[in-house]
């Protein structure tokens, strides 16, 4: 049996809709914090249950019988990552779980500046001292963050950014797809799997595919770090930059720069590319 946390999210939402193309619904459960939001799954002949990293007590019942666990990594900005990772794969071990398959990141590192980063690298620990078969899915930065993180570009004809490194854009629906075929696979990939598109664009490279894309110069800015935070503060917008910073940093550092070719491998085709992201029609905003 394959159990999927946080099947209510985009991610393993998508990853359990590409399982169900090719395993019975009778072999997939869905763990959700809101079993409520979960109801398109029910529909479709998957159990759900009830579960919370935040509440120890329902995981032993929710995690019962899973061959694999997929467990989707807290995004959840004021919690402490690294605990409730830990509750989860406590509670896996102790329902006697067959591997655990974690949602990571290809930037994981213990000295990331970026925070995120570093707290996949302290559960990957965890997951490597368990005592469990278990899989990590290094997944390159979404692509669809640039979104935000190239700010209003298709309004200001600029891009302006704290600092610049390359970064290995990957989507997440590819992501979601290579994530189902690994299940699939009944443990053919053990330990750090890196998940990337097969470039690492910098922003300034990000820039000119935008131009091509535009069709009008669009204009390339590093500004520095404080001066960066200074005009995210003056829109404000200063908390949300300020965690920000340290993906920049760490894209400066190198920690994204890395591209594999497995996703390509796993999902039969090109991953999809910054390009792609950028002609796709701009997301409208709430």
């Amino acid at each position: 049996m394959i159990i999927v946390t946080g099947a209510t999210g985009a991610l393993n939402g998508a990853t359990v809709d590409h399982l169900l193309k090719t395993t019975p619904a009778s072999e997939i459960v869905v763990v959700a914090r809101d079993t409520a939001k979960a109801q398109r799954f029910a529909g479709r002949g998957v159990a759900v249950r009830q579960g919370d990293y935040a509440d120890a007590a329902s995981l032993p019942a929710a995690f019962e019988g899973a061959d694999q666990l997929l467990l989707v990594s807290s995004s959840d900005p004021a919690a402490d990552h690294l605990a409730l990772h830990t509750v989860a794969i406590e509670a896996a071990v102790a329902a006697g779980v067959g591997r655990i398959l974690y949602t990571s990141h290809q930037g994981a590192a213990p000295d990331s500046p970026f925070g995120p980063g570093k707290s996949h690298y302290e559960t990957e620990q965890v997951l490597a001292a368990s005592g469990v078969a278990w899989t990590s899915l290094r997944n390159g930065f979404y692509a669809h963050s640039l979104n935000w993180l190239l700010g209003p570009w298709r309004e200001t004809g600029v891009v302006a950014v704290p600092a610049d490194g390359p970064v290995s854009w990957t989507s997440r629906g590819d992501a979601a797809e290579a994530a189902a075929v690994i299940l699939a696979s009944d443990g053919a990939y053990d330990g750090p799997t890196t998940l990337t598109a097969n470039a690492a664009p910098t922003f300034a490279e990000v820039t000119a595919i935008a131009s091509e894309v535009a069709g009008r110069e669009i204009g390339f800015e590093v500004l520095g770090e404080d001066a960066w935070i200074a005009a995210q503060a003056a829109a404000g917008q200063e908390a949300g930059a300020r965690f920000m910073l340290g993906m920049y940093q760490a894209a400066a550092g190198g920690y994204f720069r890395g591209t594999d070719p497995l996703l390509g491998t796993l999902l039969g085709r090109e991953p999809q590319s910054v390009r792609d992201l950028l002609a796709a029609p701009a997301p409208v905003a709430h």
